[in-house]
């Protein structure tokens, strides 16, 4: 049921803490590959884009004999590894883990003090039940040493700030000043050779006079032993730190803007996706989601704590092309990708080859979530990944309300907001949909698990803005106290409100997104509020124009803005 609660407890028998989970997952299975960084895959398919270079078009690159050639020479193994891969077994990720918790815990608790107490949020003597952690940076990209810093942050107990080194080095900067940040740690090196990239301690532009630096190498220092980390787990711990990671966004005023996040709310899409559709620990994902966006940690969190591997490419290839993913799909019989609805439209000239059989046949579940996802996009989805679960969740990460007040005690200053997913759709229903609504795009369903979704609306109550509640909401932005209030409301009066579920929250805070409810009892998204006009008394939302444009042929990509010329609307429509 939509909306149902899940069992989040410290007891043995239910999840209680990440690290938890991963320590289980480790000590069931300790010799089992947990990352592959796929030196191996890409190489191979580095040197068949190389060979075609004089290629001016996607018809011109003949992706028939490249797949051809890759199945004749893939391994027969489980998983796949190929010659120049780097392999990390589940005991060594979790035997580094260890070790940099352990250093981490050091050099926090030093009492010398080169690393400075966080002043970042407003300390509470008041609160009995939680205490703001101290702030760790982990500057690098997707990588097994990524994997090991967050987890061993979370191990410390402490809260972590992803820092993509590929941003300009005003921003770090910005950021790490802004943060009182008390520790950044850096990768020493990851990828080496056949061409991918190399880090080490003149990557980025963090000036270590600002802030202390941790190297660590999964090669190097963390095979070594420092010592083992403390036997106090944070979950044992007579209070609950308030949040555990802080993800920036550039925010409406174009400013890095700090999204609080809580551990519990990790947990509760993790629990949630394992109850529906379920990880069986022989799967394959692909982690290649940049770390400035939240579903880069449900790509790794998902297939550490079921015992999955979890292929990690280099991501200069990545980002030089994102059609490249496909090869990787195709390379190591990918089982479930995480992306955005454009990323699907920019591999759909692969999907359509011959040889998409083995994406096919491997691809099982496809979750995709970030943008609004066209049915045009759908309909060629479905005919090319016929057996392939497909999901499209909502969720929202620019908006926040004001905490509520048994919480005001603790953070004064914070206000909450959506922490990723709150919502789902499984395209497997649709069809029948289709055949008695009108819609131009896959619907976004119903709340997940302990979420809740409220319609609020003027006209009618099976139309209106998106409310949101439950634990999908995140702890608000860090260190900044210009949210309004307005934003922060009591649970709305079934008058003015369309409750989604049966589950009801005390509290609520309003997305700024429009929807409405369809008789499936699904949601189906109409538009942002700053992006939905009125016309002649019409309400008309940009997306669905810009959604309609998608479906023409030749259209790869749309956008539609308003302008308003002497009391008159005109759209201007950019393609």
């Amino acid at each position: 049921m939509a909306g149902k609660k899940l069992k989040l407890s410290s007891s043995s028998s239910s999840c209680c803490c990440i690290c938890h989970e991963f320590l289980k997952a480790a000590t069931k299975n300790p010799d089992k590959i947990a990352v592959i960084h796929a030196s191996g895959g890409a190489k191979i398919a580095r040197e068949f884009r190389n060979s075609n270079r004089d290629s001016t078009t996607v018809s011109d690159i003949n992706y028939d004999k490249f797949y051809g050639d890759l199945l004749e020479t893939a391994p027969s193994s489980r998983p796949p590894v190929y010659d120049g891969d780097q392999c990390f077994t589940f005991s060594e990720i979790l035997s580094a883990v260890d070790s940099l918790s352990y250093r981490l815990r050091r050099v926090l608790d030093d009492p010398s003090s080169i690393v400075r107490a966080s002043t970042g949020v407003e300390q509470s003597t008041e609160d009995q039940v939680h205490y703001t952690p101290k702030i760790v940076g982990i500057c690098m990209e997707p990588s097994a040493e990524y994997i090991v810093a967050v987890l061993s942050v979370l191990r410390c107990g402490e809260a972590f700030i992803a820092l993509d080194p590929l941003w300009p080095t005003e921003r770090i900067s910005s950021i790490v000043s802004f943060s009182n940040m008390n520790v950044i740690i850096r990768c020493q090196s990851s990828f080496d050779g056949n061409g991918c990239y190399e880090l080490c301690k003149s990557h980025g532009a963090v000036d270590c006079s600002s802030c202390p630096e941790v190297f660590i190498s999964m090669k190097e220092n963390l095979q070594q032993e420092f010592g083992s980390a403390s036997s106090a787990w944070p979950c044992e711990s007579e209070k609950s730190r308030s949040f555990c990671y802080v993800l920036y966004t550039s925010g409406s005023t174009g400013k890095p803007k700090g999204i609080c996040g809580t551990e519990i709310g990790l947990l509760n899409r993790f629990l949630w996706m394992q109850e529906f559709y379920p990880l069986d620990g022989d799967e394959l994902l692909l982690f290649k989601t940049s770390i400035s966006f939240i579903d880069h940690l449900q790509e790794f969190l998902g297939a550490l704590l079921t015992t999955c591997t979890l292929v990690i490419p280099p991501f200069n290839e990545v980002k030089e092309n994102s059609f490249y993913v496909h090869d990787f799909l195709q390379a190591y019989t990918i089982n479930r990708l995480i992306a955005v609805p454009s990323l699907m439209r920019v591999i759909l000239p692969a999907l359509d080859s011959p040889y998409n059989i083995r994406v096919q046949s491997s691809l099982k579940t496809l979750v995709l979530s970030g943008e609004v996802f066209p049915i045009s996009l759908w309909e060629m989805l479905f005919k090319l990944l016929p057996k392939t679960t497909i999901l499209n969740l909502y969720g929202s990460t620019e908006v926040l309300v004001m905490l509520a007040p048994h919480f005001q005690r603790l953070m004064n200053q914070h206000f909450m907001k959506v922490s990723g997913d709150c919502s789902y759709f499984d395209c497997k229903r649709l069809l029948s949909i289709l055949e008695n609504e009108a819609l131009d795009s896959v619907p976004i369903g119903m709340p997940m698990s302990n979420c809740d979704l409220v319609l609020v609306g003027e006209d009618s109550p099976m139309q209106g803005e998106i409310y949101v509640g439950g634990l999908c909401i995140a702890k608000g932005y860090y260190c900044d106290v210009s949210a309004l209030s307005q934003e922060f409301v009591k649970s709305p009066s079934s008058s003015t409100g369309c409750f989604v579920s049966d589950l009801k929250c005390q509290y609520y805070f309003r997305t700024g997104d429009f929807a409405r409810l369809l008789h499936s009892g699904d949601l189906v998204f109409m538009g942002r509020k700053d992006r939905t006009l009125k016309i002649n008394g019409q309400r008309i939302a940009l997306e669905e124009v810009e959604s309609t444009l998608l479906g023409y042929p030749g259209v790869v990509d749309a956008a539609v803005v308003s302008v308003e010329v002497k009391e008159k609307l005109h759209f201007w429509r950019l393609i």
